[in-house]
């Protein structure tokens, strides 16, 4: 590997974005509501690719033992956002309000 491959394979993309979000998890001692959310895309620390899109759940008050984190290869975050997509089109049809009878 040159120099230039290596430096390429060893920069951060520093890609990272964070929301706050609704919800709740489960951890090692049980369910824990969740507060923030956060997408990045960066070095793979525990999985197999060089790079992963990591998935970060977490209430940040309770200490790090209350968050989850998920790393997944390009195309299984691609399968992951169809899925989310169509079930959240899906959510939104059952939910919408009807109109009143008249």
């Amino acid at each position: 590997m040159n120099n230039r491959s290596r430096k390429e394979k060893q920069m951060c993309t520093m890609i990272a974005t964070s929301t706050v979000v609704n919800g709740v998890g489960k951890g090692a001692e049980g369910w824990f509501p969740i507060t923030r959310a956060t997408v990045a895309y960066d070095h793979s620390t525990h999985g197999n690719a060089d790079h992963a899109l990591l998935l970060d759940f977490a209430n940040y008050d309770r200490g790090v033992d209350a968050r989850l984190a998920i790393e997944l290869d390009l195309a299984s975050s691609k399968a992951l956002l169809n899925d989310l997509q169509a079930a959240i089109e899906a959510a939104e049809t059952v939910s919408a309000p009807r109109p009143a009878a008249g």
